[in-house]
């Protein structure tokens, strides 16, 4: 089976080399709506830019404009209206950026008129609500006249993000130190070099469901698994207790069904974006669950969380808060009809994750174009695995 490549690698990838001195090729870019729209938007010559639906790419892209002293306006779809942008227009602001909200303040749509002299060389950033805003800083820190230091508010949250930033700007010659709750970009150009893009591990995981939802499964997943920047690669451990052996062989990736453990405990602080992988496996499976780190999952393409609640109930199993972000999955009984339709709430996730199990019943879905987001050959994909796709 052929994994798209990261998209989270792609978008990062993209920005820096068009912050470098010459572009270099980059290889394998992901085929994700959003890293194609990254592509198409990055070089722009209109003023209103909407970014649609793409969290990723209005925030890298708000950090890119600003710094390369471009006149935009940035929007997007209704849900990205929601979405905040405050903590790194503040961060933006401090720096020297002239920004101003067109409609609700804190929120796109919003002008960016210009960057004229760095006024701070540090900025204070919440390290609890997305791990975007911070990467977006670091890439533009080697363009800044004085650097900067970008110093992480409390708990931080998907730490693996800022890791993968920290290591693809040394990549491209940056001088960049994550220690601490502290990142430090020292001023320099940066030297764009031909780069090859990783599998997606995101797009892994939902590979690691099937396997461990069918009644028997061996895949062999090809592409570059030797090593990743990636946090979401943690879906291997995940996946021994939810009845899925990973191995690499010769940069292959083989995934066996195995017995799994009866309950699950797991925090999804650096890796939210496998939550809506692993909850459905647990529900299906009969495996109680207690989560934490989900925080970040109220403020994504949809209220992720929610979702979750609203369509897993539709298989007996609850998702309730018993503590202050702690979250417990209790399973229904493991009595199924013969088929359910469920709602993708605009989200790829959503309907990526609840596909696998079409291994158990036939599944519905109100939306099949979701999964461009990410994975736009996934239901192919699936029809070449033996899943009739309608």
């Amino acid at each position: 089976m052929g994994l798209p490549s990261s998209k989270s690698v792609s978008n990062r990838a993209l920005v820096l080399n068009a912050l470098s001195r010459e572009r270099a090729p980059l290889n394998n870019l992901s085929e994700a709506r959003d890293t194609v729209l990254m592509t198409q938007l990055l070089d722009s010559p209109e003023k209103i830019i909407d970014v649609k639906d793409a969290g990723t790419t209005m925030r890298f892209l708000t950090a890119y404009f600003s710094v390369t002293n471009q006149n935009k306006i940035l929007t997007g779809t209704a849900r990205m209206k929601e979405r905040p942008i405050f903590p790194l227009v503040n961060a933006l602001r401090e720096i020297g950026v002239v920004i101003e909200y067109l409609e609700k303040e804190g929120y796109p749509p919003f002008e960016i008129k210009g960057l004229d002299k760095q006024k701070k060389a540090k900025v204070v950033v919440p390290g609890n609500l997305s791990s975007q805003f911070i990467s977006a800083l670091m890439m533009i820190g080697s363009s800044l006249p004085q650097g900067l230091a970008i110093e992480l508010e409390g708990a931080i949250g998907s730490r693996p993000y800022i890791i993968m930033t920290e290591k693809l700007l040394q990549t491209f010659g940056g001088k960049v130190k994550f220690e601490g709750n502290e990142v430090t970009i020292e001023s320099g150009s940066l030297t764009s070099v031909p780069y090859t893009i990783e599998p997606d591990w995101s797009a892994a995981s939902y590979w690691f469901s099937f396997c461990s939802l069918a009644s028997e499964s061996e895949l062999l997943l090809n592409g570059n698994f030797k090593s990743s920047t990636q946090g979401d690669q943690v879906m291997a451990e995940i996946g021994k207790q939810l009845g899925v052996t990973a191995e690499v062989i010769d940069g292959f990736l083989k995934l066996t069904k195995r017995a799994h453990a009866r309950t699950l405990e797991w925090n999804f602080t650096d890796c939210p974006d496998l939550a809506q992988t692993v909850l459905p496996m647990c529900g299906i499976k009969g495996i109680e669950g207690v989560f934490t780190g989900l925080e970040s999952l109220r403020i994504k393409e949809t209220d992720r969380i929610f979702a979750l609640q609203t369509e897993l109930a539709k298989l007996g199993a609850t998702l309730s808060e018993p503590g202050r972000g702690i979250w417990k999955l209790t399973p229904g009984p493991q009595k199924w009809l013969e088929g359910y339709s469920f709602s993708c709430y605009h989200d790829h996730r959503m309907a990526m994750g609840l596909a696998p199990l079409a291994t158990q019943f036939k599944v519905e879905f109100d939306d099949r174009t979701v999964v461009n987001k990410s994975y736009p050959r996934y239901w192919e994909d699936l029809q070449a695995c033996g899943f009739t796709v309608k």
